[in-house]
């Protein structure tokens, strides 16, 4: 093992002991989750560029594991999931931040079930014409993005939800998609030695319950102003590629985390001895 290697496996623990609290949590033993380390360094290396065509050997070299083991990974990997906006979360992001769908204090507007703009129906058919606007409804409803009023005429928008709290397939789909991505932005950046792709954070210590707690109120209250500008202007972008015939063949994600937590595990915790 060289030097590079030695450094590399801490960072590698502090990146998959997260994972393995989540597994833990959900019950999930090691044994399906140790299958699908195989299957990502078997794709890993096919997308180096270790192998050409289905050259099993080279493969098996650059990840260590055995032929037959390759041979049986590699017929099971399949196109990784495209990763599209779904309408629901285009029709939340479009009415938290369009000027015509905001009001008094650029807070997000009630908006009557049907009828001219603004409307939901109005705001479906901007995002779509692929699925109507009772449907598109029913789902923003059925994740708590929105709600109806008593009569069901008028549609609230929930400007507090973040991402939905009951549905399984979405937390988890929010999970790989969010996380996945921003460790490929910090792992491409280490692998070509360069910036290519924006990442920074602030760290702080010595913070109170109460201070580390306030941390999250401030950056919901920077993501509200980041957003409402982020979005027009993506749309934007997205408009002008199109007016130009550009093809549409990137994506990008941009996103703001907050994390707080005791600075020691409670069994690394000792308590402080007076000096002599």
């Amino acid at each position: 093992m060289d030097k590079r290697d030695e450094l590399l496996l801490p960072a590698l623990e502090a990146l998959l002991v997260p994972l393995a609290r989540l597994c833990v949590a959900h019950g999930l033993a090691h044994a399906p989750v140790e299958e699908l380390l195989k299957r990502a360094f078997v794709r890993a290396a096919r997308e180096a560029g270790h192998t050409a065509g289905r050259d099993v050997s080279r493969v098996a070299t650059a990840t260590g594991l055995s032929r037959r083991e390759v041979t049986r990974l590699s017929g099971e990997l399949a196109p990784l999931p495209a990763q599209r906006p779904t309408p629901a979360g285009r029709a939340y992001a479009h009415w938290m931040t369009h000027p015509d769908y905001r009001g008094p204090g650029d807070q997000p507007l009630a908006l009557p079930r049907s009828g001219p703009a603004p409307s939901f129906d109005s705001l479906a058919q901007a995002i779509t014409r692929h699925v109507h606007p009772r449907s598109l409804l029913d789902e923003m409803l059925r994740l708590g993005l929105v709600r109806l009023s008593d009569d069901g005429q008028t549609v609230h928008l929930d400007t507090e939800r973040v991402a939905p709290t009951q549905d399984d397939a979405q937390m988890f789909g929010f999970l790989g998609a969010n996380v996945g991505d921003h460790l490929a932005a910090a792992t491409a950046n280490v692998v070509h030695r360069d910036r290519r792709h924006f990442e920074q954070a602030i760290y702080a210590d010595e913070l109170s319950e109460q201070s580390a707690a306030a941390i999250g109120d401030l950056a919901r209250a920077q993501w509200v102003r980041l957003r409402a500008e982020l979005i027009p202007e993506l749309e934007r972008l997205i408009a002008a590629d199109q007016a130009a015939g550009r093809p549409g063949t990137h994506r990008a994600r941009l996103g703001l985390f907050t994390y707080h937590d005791h600075d020691l595990e409670p069994d690394d915790a000792t308590p402080d001895t007076p000096a002599p």
